[in-house]
């Protein structure tokens, strides 16, 4: 019989994480179209991140091989609605748990493999940058320098019809928390 704690792969999880869980687990019960869906899938941690307006929003880390499941739930069957339901007034971001390696120096040559490009830092935040503005395709990036020296990053994201201008302020915080770098995002033409 599967559990709530069947949906976790840590090994102590907190109070958040239990709740993410259970609410999968639930949905997983009660509706019929997440069902077979959400049999395959876990969570590897959350994490509640603090939003403009007394807002928070919950960041749900999944192992990178069931990124595409999630991603065709979201897509396809409404996840991130029936989550929100669930967790009332808190908004929903599903990221893929990435790990970056540093980069190999003199000093630190005990690597035994060439570092992969997937694990650098660069391609690290651009891969949590997609993975916060989907089902939004990214159209194009600029990278802004302010006279201060200080950077911004522009992503022009692609407009469609059920595009959301409310959760711009939840994508730039929560990239700004993760990555501690500054984002603003634009709808295409």
């Amino acid at each position: 019989m599967l559990t709530p704690r069947h949906k976790i792969k840590k090994q102590d999880p907190d109070a958040l994480e239990e709740s993410v869980a259970q609410a999968l687990y639930e949905l997983q019960v009660s509706s019929e179209k997440l069902k077979q869906s959400l049999r395959e899938v876990q969570i590897c941690s959350a994490k509640e991140v603090d939003i403009a307006g007394g807002k928070k929003a919950v960041l749900i880390f999944v192992p990178v091989p069931q990124l595409p499941l999630y991603k065709k739930m979201i897509k396809e069957r409404s996840l991130i609605e029936e989550l929100e339901k669930k967790f009332s007034g808190k908004q929903i971001v599903v990221l893929a748990e990435r790990r970056i390696i540093r980069k190999e120096s003199r000093n630190t040559r005990q690597l035994k493999q060439k570092r992969p490009r997937s694990r650098t830092l660069t391609a690290v935040h651009e891969s949590i940058l997609e993975d916060i503005v989907y089902p939004h395709e990214i159209t194009g990036k600029r990278i802004r320098f302010r006279p201060d020296g200080s950077r911004i990053l522009k992503t022009h994201l692609h407009q469609d019809s059920n595009s959301t201008v409310d959760r711009m302020d939840t994508y730039t915080k929560v990239y700004k928390s993760l990555t501690g770098k500054d984002v603003v995002f634009e709808f295409g033409h």
